[in-house]
């Protein structure tokens, strides 16, 4: 047996597949928020910067794990498919600790790379500002009930959009394009609902950074805004379990999944190859 051959055996794949998509995910997604802190001390770079980044990021975390795992990239994602038993319980541990840790050294690898640059502008630790890079944090003018709002609105949309875009019995595009479609969504959401709270949408994408952002030695990271860091937790998977009981409630045709699956047994690579691999799909953030 090859050595490559002997890894491939080792690993479980849909554990590798969650947490190699949810790393690319906050890799590239909090990166983009590295970048427009670093630029924007001059003012030359949108917000919209992090929009487009975020968007990118699902869509390639998509690509890379959808004919394996579904790239759900999203414990609200997956915890809400097992809701109305579209996914199988004894999975969804295994599922949220691979994008946990997904999301951890994702974050990680986005400190590391933009350190040099984060020492010349400042004490690392210490400057508030650049704890944002990494989890999102609420505007100072939004309540602790508009936040929760704000996060549950967000993942209804993203998940009712996912559920949409997995329904062969609706209008499902073809094969290939629906994590390019996924990203729009993402990209939509943070353009209509992404300055308020950040549009986390995704516990992976902002507690497991957060928690890394706590041991490299940030301050308050837990405590700040009246202990925000609950809400990007407790509002997706609320919005998520919503979004997924109206798809299935007013749209989707009886005795047909709108992920393409005929029982809570089917397999996620068969979600993938029924339904363009979109319906079990992250998003995430999820931008943010």
């Amino acid at each position: 047996m090859s050595f490559l051959g002997g890894l491939r055996k080792f690993f479980d794949k849909e554990f590798a597949a969650e947490f190699l998509s949810t790393l690319i995910l906050v890799l590239l997604g909090d990166g983009s928020v590295a970048q427009y802190k670093m630029l924007n001390k001059s003012a030359v770079e949108p917000f919209l910067s992090i929009n487009i980044g975020y968007a990118c990021a699902v869509t390639f975390g998509c690509y890379i794990a959808a004919g394996v795992s579904g790239a759900h990239m999203n414990p609200a994602v997956t915890i809400a498919l097992a809701v109305v038993k579209k996914f199988k319980w004894n999975k969804v541990p295994k599922y949220i600790t691979a994008q946990m840790l997904g999301g951890f050294f994702g974050a990680l690898l986005v400190f590391i790379t933009y350190v040099d640059r984060l020492l010349k502008s400042g004490d690392v630790v210490e400057e508030e500002s650049f704890r944002g890079i990494f989890a999102t944090y609420p505007h100072p003018d939004t309540t602790t009930g508009g936040q929760l709002l704000d996060q549950v609105v967000g993942t209804f949309l993203l998940m009712l959009i996912v559920c949409s875009l997995g329904d062969n019995n609706n209008s499902a595009p073809p094969k290939g394009v629906t994590p390019i479609l996924v990203g729009g969504a993402v990209l939509s959401i943070g353009l209509s609902f992404g300055t308020s709270c950040g549009y986390a949408i995704n516990p992976a994408r902002d507690f497991a950074p957060r928690l890394a952002t706590a041991l490299l030695g940030y301050d308050h990271v837990f405590s700040a805004d009246n202990y925000y860091f609950w809400i990007p937790i407790v509002g997706p998977i609320i919005g998520a379990i919503l979004g997924a009981v109206t798809y299935l409630v007013f749209i989707e045709q009886p005795g047909i999944s709108c992920i393409g699956q005929k029982g809570s047994d089917l397999d996620p690579s068969d979600i993938v190859n029924n339904a363009n691999g979109a319906s079990e799909i992250e998003l995430g953030k999820t931008a943010a």
